[in-house]
């Protein structure tokens, strides 16, 4: 009976640790500088977390050849102003080849001297609450590579003007890239949030939107869109010819003229819009409506609205300000007619005579009885 009760409790030790080891492999491991964190990400296993415990500044790009999740825990990674090329790649991070698996998660990048952050070659860069600028080349490059964007703010990045997030291939890249908008994607400047390169390599490239996105990126005719919630153009760049776009959102511009102002909107093509659709982007001021929207800046042309939008479209809003008048009031006449007294003294000869006639009845009713 002992000898059984201790196979039972040999065999439920061996199942607790099991059960254990595998939480052990797959805590997080901690770093603190640059030479720990290069440490880890060569030794940590295949889906291994590595979290930051402070602010790390590095000196050389960073490879990753594995699925690896980089926890920044609120901290900063910052390019030293002593950068050591490797290889001619001058990225802080570069997902390299389809096993590569990189996800960004609570963290800001800042200062280099080319990307942030790339996705090469199949490789797959997942960005989680990501930041990223100050890097001379642009903030994201999906190079051949995935980048799925979960939560991600652009600042500057670019020298000249802006590029935050770029699809491209390059000339030893094998695949084509893609976007993924699985979240949120906000930015300090409209300029090149999303941006295809043109070199000669890149002949298509895809993009997808899931249904929980609350930005979307769109193709509308040659150009790709970065929208809101609410279908507004937030940045719109152009596709450079004999560049392919695949794109689950396939939408049509309207350019709303209002007020000497433009605001920019995404519609499905092929079908017709409305003038609440319109109207409901446009912001008025005090006590001004809306007249008609034409196809001219002079409004001579009314818009047709039976007509289905098949191509980027131009509306012009008439805008008109209403005159308001203040309320009537009804004041009573003011009597002028000089008041001699007469009423009052008619009106106590009616009650006297009445009380008089009054008093009379009764004692002639007393009267009558004695």
């Amino acid at each position: 009976m002992k000898k059984t009760i201790k196979l039972i409790l040999f065999f439920m030790l061996i199942t607790v640790i099991s059960l254990i080891i595998p939480n052990f492999s797959n805590a997080a491991t901690l770093v603190h500088d640059e030479e720990s964190l290069n440490n880890a990400i060569s030794s940590a296993d295949s889906g291994a977390t590595i979290t930051l415990q402070n602010d790390i500044t590095v000196t050389k790009p960073i490879v990753i050849a594995k699925e690896l999740t980089i926890d920044g825990n609120g901290h900063n990674i910052v390019g030293s102003n002593s950068w050591t090329s490797t290889s001619g790649n001058q990225t802080m991070f570069t997902a390299q080849f389809s096993a590569a698996k990189l996800t960004l998660k609570n963290i800001k990048l800042k200062n280099g001297p080319k990307y942030g952050v790339q996705s090469y070659d199949g490789a797959t860069v997942i960005l989680d609450n990501v930041s990223i600028s100050g890097f001379k080349y642009g903030g994201v490059l999906a190079n051949g590579g995935n980048v799925e964007v979960k939560d991600l703010h652009l600042g500057y990045n670019g020298t000249g003007s802006n590029n935050g997030i770029e699809i491209d291939k390059g000339s030893a890249a094998t695949n084509n890239p893609t976007l993924t908008m699985n979240g949120k994607l906000t930015t300090e400047s409209n300029q090149n949030v999303v941006r295809v390169a043109e070199n000669g390599y890149l002949t298509e490239f895809t993009i997808t939107n899931t249904p929980n996105t609350t930005n979307k990126v769109v193709v509308a005719g040659n150009k790709v869109a970065l929208t809101d919630s609410a279908d507004n153009v937030i940045a719109e760049t152009a596709i450079p010819d004999k560049v392919t776009a695949n794109a689950d959102e396939q939408k049509v511009i309207i350019s709303i003229v209002a007020n000497g102002q433009t605001n920019k909107i995404t519609v499905d093509p092929g079908k017709t819009i409305t003038a609440d659709l319109l109207k409901s982007h446009i912001k008025l001021e005090e006590n001004q409506t809306i007249d008609g929207f034409y196809t001219d800046a002079n409004f001579t042309t009314a818009f047709d609205f039976n007509v289905p939008i098949n191509a980027d479209t131009t509306v012009y809003a008439k805008i008109s300000k209403v005159e308001t008048t203040a309320p009537e009031t009804n004041t009573p006449v003011k009597d002028e007619t000089p008041k001699t007294g007469v009423e009052n003294y008619l009106g106590i000869a009616v009650l006297t005579v009445l009380f008089s006639t009054i008093a009379i009845i009764c004692m002639k009713k007393k009267y009558m009885k004695g």
